[in-house]
């Protein structure tokens, strides 16, 4: 009777379970004996393990073999084949607690022998072959736990000697004939025998301890699986016969652990945790501060991340009940909590885009925008991610989809000055926002591709943030957060931090509430497992804008690797920045780069772009006779310490490329 894949299964779960009742049997006895011998002392898991492994081949045959050796050629080649073959080795293993390398060798006996598919020979006779194919195997393997648990992987060559070669050929009758007698079985040895082979095996198995922790003779029950491929694996130097087996068994190993010593309770002195020091700086207001009055570019493009069609979550989102309260010259108040660094400090305008968006639609009911996603996949992936963006209008900002079309196209790689394709790339993956409508743009600019209107905002200064001060806490917290809890008992939590010293915009706690009294409570998660808590009372007060403005701010943002300004910049420097700088003002104008490129050579293309501004602005000043103002041009290139912003993100690689023009009066 042939053996089918379903008939190998069923033989191979009631083989695996005849080996395991007298391989679990074994070791309940092992342990039996070992439990009473050890009554407290304890040890550790065995470094070296000697042991038995006993499993079930399941053997696939492909190719083809008809010449069975010198006496008998078949008349027809016999192609597909199974079977199930026993496999029992002895095993020894080294591999030391809680970590992940060892070795494992097993040598003994490999059975690999199964029988052909029935073929049909010229004279319409059923024909069968049958081998019980068998090598002494040594199978040394690198073995390898990742998660330094029991769990583990292991991988090595195979190394098969020849021990049986020997066939049954069965030619059948005719079944249209009558009278026929049936032939005699042949049995005989195959010919042209691979004496030695050479393969490999991968495999995984799990450890499963029997004995206690108690017993210094450990007993180790361990499942597995191996995979080997047909590679180095054909039977015979002639034909083209090979072999594939996956094989899955049980292993009974055993080894002698160290002992534990036990260190007396009283000798035990727990580590201190490192002194914590917990303030908060919650800042007065001042009659005159330094404080800039910005107007910031807003970029036309959201980026998505590689593989994603959703959102960034480090874009801000709001949900319907906050967008009531939403204003574009409060945009502190919408900071992310858990995310208050210098970059996203700097960056909040941009990651409110698409709040800026929704905000200036409403306030704008004629205003229709296209969201075009541009894909290094497929224009139905750009699509989709213009999709996303029109669905956040929609749901949250409660925007007649019909104002918002999308389309996607498929991305154009900018041109490769620098070898960083990587950092080119990412910034080719986006959705660009196009607009007709001339109070969603920039001043003097039309067309699809202008800027949206830059967002004026009045800068706070540093030190009128409320600060938290956690002295120490990188030696001894993994993180650390921050519950705040007003008068009447309401509860804000901030955080996890991993920095000692956080900011926090006022009005993110505060809100509209000028000032309160509050507790405010440091929670710390101690290295060794510890909460600790202190807190602190505070009285916070609203930072309001001073009635003296130091200076403005404009940016202008560059192409990639260009540094004249683009035309529709040139009209606004000349009929609107060159207007707001009064009589003999200073004017600072720095140049920055990304840090895509080489840096000297980023460090000379930024001080043009300085240059370039610095040109416009002389030549609109000169037009109007005036010759009162001075100029401060720099050029500080991809200098991560100086730029603007971070690095990290392709919208912060694009906001670096700019020139910012500090206008400062007498």
């Amino acid at each position: 009777m042939k053996n089918n894949i379903k008939d190998i299964l069923a033989q191979s779960t009631k083989w695996v379970l005849s080996i395991s009742k007298p391989v679990a049997v074994a070791g309940l006895i092992l342990i039996g004996l070992q439990s009473p011998l050890q009554a407290q002392d304890t040890y550790t898991s065995p470094s070296w393990r000697f042991g038995v492994a006993a499993g079930g081949n399941f053997n696939f045959y492909r190719g083809t073999t008809q010449q069975l050796n010198n006496d008998l050629s078949v008349p027809a080649g016999f192609r597909k084949g199974n079977g199930l073959g026993i496999f029992l080795a002895p095993v020894i293993e080294y591999h030391k607690a809680n970590t992940r390398f060892g070795f494992m060798l097993q040598g003994g006996y490999d059975n690999r022998q199964g029988d052909f598919d029935q073929i049909t020979t010229p004279c319409n006779c059923p024909a069968d072959l049958t081998t019980n194919l068998s090598y002494i195997t040594l199978e040394p393997s690198l073995r390898f736990a990742p998660f330094k648990s029991s769990f583990f992987l292991f991988a090595g060559p195979r190394f098969a000697f020849n021990r049986d070669k020997d066939f049954t050929y069965q030619l059948g009758v005719n079944p249209a004939a009558s009278n026929q007698q049936l032939p005699a079985a042949v049995n005989g040895e195959f010919s042209n025998v691979e004496k030695n082979l050479i393969s490999f095996q991968v495999g995984a198995g799990v450890d499963i301890p029997l004995s206690s922790s108690t017993s210094k003779t450990k007993v180790i029950l361990a499942p597995f699986a191996s995979f080997h491929p047909y590679f180095g694996q054909n039977p015979r130097s002639t034909e083209n016969w090979n072999n594939t087996t996956l094989r899955l068994g049980l292993a009974l190993k055993l080894g002698k652990g160290s002992k534990i010593e036990r260190v007396p309770e009283s000798a035990v002195v727990m580590p201190a945790d490192p002194t914590v020091v917990f303030s908060v700086n919650s800042p007065r207001n001042l009659a005159v501060s330094r404080n800039v009055s910005e107007t910031f570019p807003l970029r036309n493009d959201v980026f998505f991340d590689l593989n994603s069609t959703e959102i960034p979550s480090r874009y801000i989102k709001l949900n319907n009940s906050q967008v009531i309260n939403f204003s574009e010259d409060q945009l502190e108040a919408t900071a992310p909590k858990r995310n208050i660094e210098r970059a996203n400090r700097q960056m909040v305008v941009y990651y409110n885009i698409l709040n800026i968006l929704g905000d200036r639609m409403n306030k704008n009911p004629n205003a229709n925008i296209k969201l075009v996603g541009y894909s290094e996949k497929s224009p139905t992936d750009g699509k989709s991610m213009a999709e996303s963006i029109k669905k956040y209008l929609v749901d949250v900002f409660m925007i007649n989809g019909s104002r918002i079309s999308t389309e996607g196209r498929n991305t154009t790689t900018a041109s490769g000055q620098s070898d960083d394709k990587t950092l080119l790339r990412a910034g080719d993956r986006k959705v660009s926002i196009e607009s007709s409508t001339p109070n969603m743009l920039m001043e003097f600019q039309a067309g699809p591709n202008a800027p949206l209107k830059s967002v004026q905002t009045l800068t706070a200064p540093e030190e009128s943030y409320i600060t938290f001060n956690a002295k120490g806490s990188n030696a001894a917290f993994n993180s650390w957060m921050v519950e705040v809890k007003d008068e009447q008992g309401r509860i804000q939590d901030f955080g996890p931090y991993t920095e000692e010293k956080i900011s926090i915009p006022g009005q993110t706690i505060l809100g509209a509430r000028p000032q309160g009294d509050y507790k405010i409570t440091m929670i710390g998660q101690t290295k060794s497992g510890r909460e600790v808590r202190q807190e602190v009372p505070a009285n916070l007060v609203l930072w309001t804008p001073p009635t003296d403005v130091v200076n403005s701010r404009f940016s202008v943002i560059y192409d990639f690797d260009e540094s004249n300004a683009v035309n529709l910049y040139e009209k606004y420097l000349t009929d609107v920045v060159a207007e707001k700088i009064p009589v003999n003002a200073k004017v600072v104008i720095l140049g920055y780069t990304d840090i895509i490129g080489d840096p000297a050579y980023n460090r000379t293309l930024s001080l043009a772009r300085a240059n370039d501004v610095k040109g416009i602005l002389e030549k609109a000043l000169a037009n109007k006779g005036r010759k009162d103002v001075t100029f401060e041009v720099r050029g500080s290139g991809e200098d991560e310490g100086l730029s603007p912003f971070s690095n990290k993100f392709p919208e912060e690689r694009a906001y670096n490329r700019t020139v910012v023009i500090d206008i400062i009066p007498q």
